[in-house]
């Protein structure tokens, strides 16, 4: 008998199950975008026990009929393909038909789903890929589908899943960012007896924004909007005696790219907050973080990331996302297109935006390594036990914890009973769990008492709710206001500041119609060498200066190996420097404004980072990222030194020159330039408003 053998379809329904489903995010992922792909305008989520107990999602799609009820819990049934050509222009979330079996093999299943054309509808109870029972129900149109006891067969899977908090932080950041790219529609996420998640449908990205993270959020995230014709198909042209005569030429389409980004005082210390939506579709993609990446360097520190939400929109045929068993991972046929064109379009947006960073904002902006961006009801304290990684995280799911031990969390307290009567006025409310602005008030509250230094209402001290509930302004209205606010709020305006003192010879203190400004003049004057540099590196312009005697330096051997690399790129900023023995450099000539311990630091610092970035990764695009490494390390130690005196004139000169530089909210290295104490700030701290 031979050793090979076909496996069962319980068997290879599992295995399909180890790839599709790892987790009750995963069945909800799934689910969604079924329920998505349905046509559904209302999707309801409700999970039990972090998902482990019960998943169940409803819509008010198309259904389906009992036929088709039968044939969705097959390998490989699907609506969504007919031929392999539908592969290469995939429009649906979904494809394969691989997840309902995958979630029936590892579950207990019912199924309700009705097309409302019929007299009735259908329900159906499958456990372990088993059908127990399909009977004939009266249910409105749609489809509902309850996934209980997750991996109830599989014990060795579910000892591997989290603590619930974990797990139902995962479902919360996976509903809240489905909810942000389809804010047309309605979510809902209720968790035992709270909606975690009530978002009505809204008419742009940034109201469901508002809706979801307040107002605090918004005014943290600057929108971004640009296209670009695909101009080279990303299908090939078939041969001249294959092309049909009478064919229209295929028009490539766009590529089209919206979305918001953070200004660069708002850091994180991962990528967690970093969210890809190809054609609607959530997605990580190393080549997208990476030109966001670029977009931000010399920015923001290069340890830091920023938060972005990016849509992209472009022709399913420039798109293969058949390339990962969760979908979760993406090819795109033009990707040097593609990564060039996010890096320009949001490195464009910070130039023409040039936000201006908050004083009182600022104490408080040190980069955190926050597990992701979610809606303040749901954000646990930061280093709280299950404050787990959200969706998205790649680092923290390492941090296990007890499967069935219940984890201490520090709980908030609610506000204190509101007397009186609620007023119901027609508008409906949320049988299962609160809702709409009552839930909204709730989050906001709990978000309020997270923040350090905050008290409880039930101590005898107040504390204003955002400003969400609090003013009672639609998102639309709230909306508008925060996009004024950002739009008179930035750095064109530098040029026309009144430089008033120095304090301490180290900080310039000017005046201008928005308020008070404090300038770094250290980190200001290095930002305008560091565009100098650029510029004049682009001509081979650099000026440099000849020294009296050569300065000898001494490296290590790894030292010089690296120097060898850089050596060329060195001289087309400036330096002259050839070896003078095993381990020492003949500095000859230096750019202007580099002489003594600063010259012998700034060579050493350059050395240090190009060793330090010379894996063959980063080998491969390092020439740009060298040449600005080396102009900021010239700019840092050539620019005006902190505890240095300037007179009026000079420090006049010097905002005049940072107000014509392209990202004049940082240095090369990251760190703030200016902040504004602005004039509204200034009233509400004297009590004037």
């Amino acid at each position: 008998m031979g050793r090979i053998r076909i496996l069962p379809d319980q068997v290879a329904n599992q295995i399909a199950a180890g790839e599709v489903v790892d987790r009750p995010a995963s069945v909800v992922k799934e689910l969604l975008e079924n329920a998505l792909d349905a046509g559904a305008n209302r999707i309801r989520v409700e999970v039990e026990a972090g998902g482990r107990r019960l998943i169940r999602v409803s819509d008010d799609g198309f259904g389906m009929n009992r036929d088709d009820a039968l044939l969705a819990f097959e390998r490989h049934a699907t609506s969504k393909l007919r031929t392999a050509d539908d592969l290469l222009s995939i429009a649906t979330l979904g494809l394969r038909g691989e997840a309902l079996p995958s979630i029936a093999s590892v579950a207990r299943v019912t199924l309700e789903t009705a097309t409302g054309d019929e007299a009735a509808g259908t329900r159906m109870e499958i456990a372990g890929g088993k059908i127990l029972h399909v009977d004939d129900a009266a249910l409105p149109r749609g489809t509902t589908l309850a996934v209980a006891d997750l991996f109830f067969n599989t014990p060795a899977r579910r000892k591997f899943l989290r603590a619930e908090s974990t797990e139902l932080s995962h479902v919360t950041a996976l509903v809240t960012h489905y909810a942000l790219v389809h804010p047309e529609k309605h979510f809902e996420l209720i968790s035992a007896t709270h909606t975690l998640v009530s978002a009505p449908p809204v008419t742009r990205t940034a109201e469901r924004i508002y809706q979801i993270f307040g107002k605090d959020t918004l005014e943290l995230l600057l929108p971004v909007a640009a296209e670009t014709p695909l101009a080279r198909g990303g299908l090939p042209e078939p041969p001249p005696w294959k092309k049909d005569p009478d064919e229209p030429a295929r028009n490539p389409g766009t590529l089209r790219l919206t979305g918001f980004y953070s200004k660069p005082e708002l850091q994180k210390l991962n990528r967690n907050s970093i969210y890809i939506f190809v054609n609607k579709r959530l997605i990580r993609d190393r080549l997208l973080i990476h030109a966001i990446t670029e977009a931000y360097r010399n920015v923001i520190p290069p340890t830091s990331y920023p938060v972005v939400l990016l849509f992209l929109e472009m022709p399913p045929e420039e798109v293969d996302v058949n390339v990962h068993p969760a979908k979760t991972e993406v090819r795109f046929r033009q990707q040097s297109l593609v990564h060039d064109f996010v890096r320009d379009s949001l490195r464009t947006a910070l130039i023409q935006a040039r936000p201006a960073a908050g004083f009182l904002a600022a104490l408080d902006s040190a980069p955190l390594a926050s597990p992701s961006l979610m809606p303040p009801a749901l954000s646990p304290l930061p280093g709280a036990p299950g404050g787990g990684p959200q969706a998205g995280s790649d680092a923290g799911d390492d941090q296990a914890a007890a499967p069935e031990a219940e984890p201490f969390q520090l709980t908030t307290k609610l506000p204190l009973p509101v007397p009186g009567k609620l007023p119901f006025d027609g508008r409906g409310f949320n049988p299962a769990g609160w809702g709409g602005q009552d839930q909204k008030a709730w989050g906001e509250a709990a978000a309020a008492l997270f923040q350090p230094g905050a008290s409880s209402a039930a101590d005898g001290c107040s504390h204003p709710l955002n400003d969400n509930s609090a003013n009672g302004l639609s998102p639309g209205l709230a909306t508008a206001q925060i996009e004024a606010e950002q739009a008179a709020t930035n750095l064109n305006h530098l040029g026309s500041l009144r430089p008033l003192a120095q304090l301490r010879e180290s900080f310039i203190l000017a005046a201008g119609d928005d308020g008070l400004w404090i300038i770094d003049q250290h980190v200001a004057h290095e930002r305008v060498l560091f565009e100098k540099i650029l510029r004049d590196r682009q001509v081979e312009g650099v000026q440099r200066q000849r020294l009296l005697m050569p300065m000898l330096v001494e490296l290590e051997a790894w030292q010089m190996v690296v120097f060898a690399r850089i050596a060329e790129e060195l001289d087309r900023n400036g330096f002259e420097v050839e070896p003078f023995g095993p381990h020492t450099l003949a500095v000859k000539a230096a750019p202007v404004g580099l002489e003594g311990a600063a010259l012998e630091r700034m060579l050493a610092e350059v050395i240090e980072q190009s060793g330090a970035a010379s894996d063959e990764a980063t080998r491969n695009q390092d020439l740009k990222a060298l040449r600005t490494r080396i102009a900021a390390s010239i700019a840092c130690h050539s620019a005006i030194k902190v505890n240095t005196a300037l007179d009026p004139a000079r420090m006049e000169w010097l905002l005049l020159e940072l107000a014509k530089t392209s990202h004049p909210t940082s240095c090369p290295h990251g760190r703030p330039i200016a902040l504004l104490y602005s004039w509204k700030d200034i009233q509400r701290a004297f009590h004037r408003i």
